[in-house]
């Protein structure tokens, strides 16, 4: 019964964000009801209001509080594999994603992939460097650093072919855990020519740190993304918690 209750809140909120997303709800207008929707999809109240909470975590739909749920607005919240793959982002927006690379190698670990892979500095690990495009314009690079147990899956791959996480994925690669850290950088005059823009031009840093589920790391990423194709937009509602953190740097 358990499966089955998961499975089924899954179903309802992919549901609901559905009719938010094709705007058969718009914003300001209310939900269906609690009575509605376990008619609909011959539940009970406990898969329902799973699913109705978790769009409300997601900043779709307002808190209720003994009322109907209101749709706040039409938001593409992220799924997780949109947070791995830059490919998965784009194809969910319904933009074309397109790749050079232009290293995949072994190399010695840098610092940083070395303290988050928890490995000698200078390890051997396999690096993979592409320029990520989308209708034939530069707007992200990629850095990605794995474990040699992770990376032998990708030194036989056409990293120009597709999407490198849905290749681990179906070696079975357990991707459970992600955290990603947003700084503001200048490019480089490496950076500069690969995106095609000015040396010292703004940049966003995403630095991503990727675990499975028993808490190894599988993979340290730098991705850096031109900073005027780039904004960011959260929505939080009254009793959830936001899985932003805001700090201040020395």
């Amino acid at each position: 019964m358990a499966v089955r209750e998961v499975q089924q809140h899954k179903k309802i909120a992919d549901y609901l964000r559905a009719l938010i997303k094709e705007e058969e709800i718009k914003a300001g207008e209310f939900f269906p009801s609690e009575a509605e929707l376990c008619s609909k999809f011959d539940s009970s109240r406990g898969p329902v209001r799973q699913a109705i909470a978790t769009l409300r975590a997601e900043g779709l739909v307002s808190s209720g509080r003994g009322r109907r749920s209101v749709v706040l607005g039409r938001f593409n919240s992220e799924d997780f594999a949109s947070i791995l793959s830059i490919s998965h982002w784009l194809e969910s927006r319904g933009l074309d994603a397109e790749q050079k690379t232009l290293w995949t190698a072994r190399r010695p670990a840098p610092k940083d992939a070395a303290r988050y892979l928890r490995l000698p500095e200078d390890e051997q690990i396999v690096f993979v460097h592409r320029i990520r495009t989308t209708l034939g314009t530069p707007f992200a690079i990629e850095r990605m650093y794995f474990p040699l147990d992770v990376g032998k899956y990708i030194l036989d791959f056409d990293a120009d072919s597709g999407s490198i996480h849905s290749h681990l994925f179906e070696k079975g690669v357990d991707y459970d855990n992600a955290h990603r850290l947003l700084t503001l950088v200048y490019a480089s005059d490496e950076d500069a020519q690969a995106l095609a823009c000015e040396p010292g031009a703004p940049l966003w840093r995403v630095q991503l740190e990727l675990s499975d589920r028993t808490g190894r790391p599988v993979e340290y990423a730098e991705n850096l993304f031109l900073a005027d194709r780039m904004q960011l937009g959260i929505t939080n509602v009254r009793g959830t918690t936001s899985p932003l953190e805001v700090m201040l740097t020395d």
